[in-house]
């Protein structure tokens, strides 16, 4: 698998996103150079590589996409904008992507997938950018992972009508969670949990895909 690409997955066609992220307003440049460094087009079809450094989603079948990347840059520098994290946990694994950002930025990332192909296929490819800081649990992604909570930092990936509560009790005292939320109206938002309840906050209207409940072998 080529990792430094060619043609239109090239270190130039790559140069070019990175520019338009700065240019529609990313500032951390801890998110920009992670983006810079991680080779999006192995996360998608080889069909569809071509387009992997367009600032577009992309299908990876079962329903799923690969984020826009100013959308995962975006919910990254929100996440990290507290201070450095140690413990994340991603709901929504999909292609591994997003995953991949956020290894290279925390001390680890405990990431839930509730479609055991698209977890195989992620697992396969971190595995490749040795991002060993990685651990994968097949589940209901809207359950969390509360063996190992609670956690400094949630970015969940898909938008549930409303914020579970689970996620939320997941959350250290002082942590962040973002997040979509709604049905066809949908808006990101960022969480802070504090000692006296949960601070919300409307950050921008988003489209994501829905966070469904079961799993899918």
């Amino acid at each position: 698998m080529n990792l430094s690409g060619i043609g239109m997955t090239s270190q130039r066609t790559r140069d070019r996103l990175i520019q338009r992220l700065y240019d529609q307003g990313i500032t951390d440049h801890r998110v920009v150079d992670q983006i810079r460094s991680i080779p999006r087009h192995i996360f998608i079809d080889e069909a569809l590589s071509h387009r992997a450094y367009e600032d577009t989603a992309l299908p990876i079948g079962h329903g799923q996409t690969i984020s826009q990347p100013f959308i995962v840059a975006r919910m990254t520098e929100v996440l990290l904008a507290s201070g450095p994290l140690e413990r994340v946990l991603e709901v929504g694994t999909g292609s591994g992507y997003q995953t991949a950002v956020l290894a290279g930025l925390v001390g680890k990332v405990f990431t839930v997938e509730r479609i055991l192909p698209l977890q195989q296929k992620a697992r396969q490819k971190l595995r490749l950018l040795k991002a060993f800081n990685v651990r994968f649990r097949h589940s209901d992604g809207g359950m969390g992972w509360s063996e190992e909570g609670p956690f400094d930092g949630i970015i969940v990936t898909a938008a549930p009508e409303n914020i579970p509560e689970e996620l939320i009790d997941q959350l250290a005292i002082g942590g962040r969670m973002v997040i979509p939320v709604g049905g066809r109206e949908q808006g990101l938002y960022i969480l802070t949990r504090t000692e006296a309840g949960v601070e919300k906050q409307f950050l921008e209207a988003v489209r994501f895909v829905p966070l469904l409940s079961g799993v899918i072998r």
